[in-house]
């Protein structure tokens, strides 16, 4: 069956007040909503337990959800799971292999499994971009762990998926073998796939993600492009070498963010990114000059997505605190 998926930027994948609670009462995900457009790629961050697996697994029909919806290509997970199914790969966190199979038979296997015709040059094509190929007739049991991982990444691509989850895709792996992973993932959206991947390992999001998404205690949290995040939530930090030693900072610079440091050699001075940077470093500079105080060299730096990500945790935890004293 001929099945039409969004275009590129028009929406791939709606989530709808999707919500989980197991029979104990415990809420994995409360009432989460997203729309994923076709050919980006997600990051989802949260520490472990947050949901995010439950939300994954719920969306590819793993795991069934106590409310809420989910559309892919606008075809309903629970009525039309069959076009849905096939319209997604997952590539879970866990190894699990047939050890005594062969990579060619498991890959093909796999295919067969969502109703889809032979095509061994399609299977060919996947083994090759994932460097696979010279392994397609070695046991899985043979093969060393990041190998297994680019197997499970071939089993999701074997049915020919317009969206793929990757659910830890990097966890276990060597930095190398990661930066390939990364690679991977880059290449398949080339080709129009959408990806959604959770992961540890802040930097990956940061490399590869268009947008990030953050869970925590089954909550979404926050959805915003990577950029625009790092714009309003991260800081810069601009230091000042100083000629001479400061002893204090001047009173009528007390309205600046300002430390001392390097036994006064050194001023520091943090800032919102989503401040209007120039204009405060030049008014800091004036100030400067009218007190006086001369620099020999100045360096900035910008917080990091994993500074930005323990922030905004700290943040939710504080709030959910004063929400049960309350």
């Amino acid at each position: 069956m001929l099945i039409d998926t969004p275009a590129t930027g028009s929406t791939i994948l709606s989530i709808q007040e999707l919500s989980k609670r197991y029979a104990g009462g415990f809420e994995a995900l409360k009432s989460v909503s997203l729309d994923i457009k076709a050919g980006e790629i997600i990051a989802l961050l949260g520490p472990n337990g947050a949901g995010k697996t439950t939300l994954i697994s719920t969306i590819c029909g793993l795991v069934q959800p106590s409310a809420g919806r989910v559309l892919v290509a606008g075809h309903d997970i629970t009525k039309d799971y069959r076009i849905t199914r096939s319209l997604i790969g997952l590539v879970p966190q866990e190894l699990t292999t047939d050890s005594f199979e062969t990579v060619w038979n498991t890959v093909s296997f796999s295919r067969g499994l969502f109703g889809k015709a032979p095509d061994p040059a399609h299977i060919e094509k996947v083994l090759r971009s994932l460097s696979l190929w010279d392994k397609k007739d070695n046991m899985l049991r043979t093969l060393s762990g990041g190998m297994k991982r680019r197997v499970l990444i071939a089993k999701a691509l074997s049915h020919e998926p317009r969206v793929l989850f990757l659910d830890e895709p990097t966890a276990g792996v060597d930095v190398a073998l990661r930066k390939d992973m990364w690679a991977i993932v880059n290449e398949l959206r080339a080709s129009g796939v959408t990806i959604i991947l959770t992961t540890h390992y802040i930097e990956e999001a940061e490399e590869i993600a268009d947008r990030i998404g953050v869970i925590n205690h089954g909550e979404l949290i926050l959805v915003e492009e990577k950029r625009t995040l790092m714009a309003k939530l991260g800081e810069k930090l601009l230091e000042l070498e100083l000629f001479e030693t400061l002893k204090q900072v001047p009173d009528s610079l007390a309205g600046f963010d300002l430390e001392l440091a390097n036994e006064g050699l050194t001023l520091r001075y943090t800032f919102k990114v989503s401040q209007s940077g120039d204009n405060a470093i030049a008014t800091l500079l004036d100030a400067l000059r009218a007190e006086g105080i001369a620099f020999r060299d100045l360096h900035t730096s910008q917080s990091s997505l994993e500074e930005i990500f323990v922030s905004l945790l700290d943040q939710t935890a504080v709030e959910s605190a004063s929400e049960s004293a309350s």
